[in-house]
């Protein structure tokens, strides 16, 4: 289209009919809806009129002429909500035409609806949005982290940033100016700007305040301008008002390859994970009996008593083992020069059974077979240094008595799981073994 017959039905529009310019580009191209929370993202009800009736994988959809429901798109979920008291499950852009397809839980047949969206999810994404813009001008200006990644999630949202680390201080500083910004209610606008009005905010524009983003090539430029803060491109419902958003909170980093991914919370969403950890900090000060401000030196405290009760658990779980093998030394059955240690537990640790094994072990001449009774049994084959046996045989046939595949290890140690059994079939199972040991039967 010639550019000056454009200008004209530009401004046509824009001062006789109230379309908002971006809603304007979208009639231009052609597009079946018109975008109206590019206008205004408080409208929560609405008319419109059904333009298309669609299959969705099984699901009926509508095309509306016109819609305040946001589609999935740069980072930011869709809106939800209801038309013609029908639940809204999903809202995209249509691939081809652009046009917003809103999926439906149900069918409806009306030419003229009414659409109401959820407000409460729809001002929520709002708060993280703005919030998140905010957050990333404030990384570039405190922390010179730049941003190459945003999602807005159902709990939390998160940036990606360019840099690997960012100090204490740094994050607390980031914070400051953030939430700065908020405290001062600073405006929130946006406007559709050309390629080259973009270009010239790339460059630093009248106020010497650069474009934070690139604009994405196109007819027209959506910019989202945080007054005397930042400027950024972007085509997501903000709030009018900075301190809409309550406050701004990153809750947690993570080291993502060579950069950093930083979660936050804005307003409600802030509140509750303040009010979840306030509870948490209340609940262990009460059980610990000291004030909330000691709880890190108490937790301190029981850790490293723990540590030392835990050593201490250690110390003696080894001296019974000692005393066990002992026992069960003396009362292991001899076959030539073979001391043959027979035994079968159930409810105990695979852990402790290996540990025993190893201290049987230690004396020449011995032979182990050991099994544990327990929803999965499990068998486990062991003999000294001196002994010319290879318990990987021994232990499969027995295996194979409880019904079972598998089991391996070395010649000097064997182990394996089989299906559940009684302490009476591991036995008879270890019966089967032995014979296969001392060639007997």
């Amino acid at each position: 289209m010639d550019r000056q017959i454009r200008d004209i039905i530009w401004l046509v529009a824009v001062l006789q009919l109230g379309l908002h310019p971006y809603c304007l580009d979208c009639w231009i191209a052609g597009r079946m809806t018109r975008r109206l929370y590019y206008h205004d993202s408080y409208v929560a009800a609405f008319e419109a009129e059904v333009v298309d009736h669609l299959d969705i994988g099984g699901q009926s959809a509508v095309v509306l002429d016109k819609t305040f429901f946001y589609p999935t798109s740069g980072g930011q979920p869709c809106d939800r909500g209801m038309i013609n008291g029908v639940p809204v499950t999903e809202v995209s852009i249509r691939e081809g035409d652009d046009a917003i397809i809103h999926v439906l839980a149900g069918e409806i047949h009306d030419h003229r609806v009414q659409a109401e969206i959820d407000w409460p999810r729809r001002f929520d994404h709002m708060q993280q949005h703005t919030g998140q813009h905010i957050l990333s001008a404030a990384c570039v200006r405190a922390a010179e982290a730049g941003t190459i990644g945003f999602h807005l999630g159902e709990e939390s949202s998160t940036i990606d940033l360019d840099v690997e680390s960012l100090s204490r201080p740094q994050i607390e500083r980031v914070e400051d100016l953030a939430n700065d910004v908020i405290f001062d209610n600073r405006r929130v606008t946006s406007s559709s700007l050309t390629p080259d009005q973009a270009a010239s905010l790339g460059a630093g524009g009248r106020d010497g305040r650069p474009l934070r983003t690139p604009q994405n090539p196109g007819s027209t430029v959506r910019i989202v301008d945080i007054e005397g803060f930042d400027r950024c491109a972007c085509g997501g419902t903000h709030v009018k008002r900075a301190g809409e958003i309550g406050m701004i909170k990153i809750v947690r980093l993570e080291h993502r390859g060579r950069g950093l991914r930083a979660e936050f919370r804005c307003g409600r969403r802030a509140l509750t994970d303040y009010r979840v950890k306030n509870d948490l900090i209340s609940n262990l000060a009460a059980d610990l009996t000291v004030g909330y401000w000691e709880v890190g030196r108490a937790v301190d405290s029981l850790r490293d008593e723990f540590k030392s009760f835990r050593r201490q658990a250690r110390e003696v779980g080894e001296r019974l083992l000692e005393y066990e093998a002992r026992d069960l030394l003396r009362g292991a059955e001899r076959r030539d020069k073979l001391c043959i240690v027979s035994a079968v537990f159930s409810e105990r640790d695979r852990r402790q059974l290996g540990r025993l094994a190893k201290k049987l072990i230690e004396q020449p001449g011995v032979v182990v077979l050991l099994g544990l009774a327990d929803v999965k049994s499990h068998l486990l084959f062991a003999r000294a240094d001196d002994v010319r046996l290879d318990m990987r045989p021994a232990l499969k046939s027995a295996l194979s008595a409880l019904g079972a595949r598998g089991g391996g290890g070395r010649p000097a140690m064997a182990q394996g799981g089989g299906p559940a059994a009684d302490e009476e079939r591991i036995r008879a199972a270890i019966g089967h073994a032995l014979k296969l040991l001392t060639n007997d039967g």
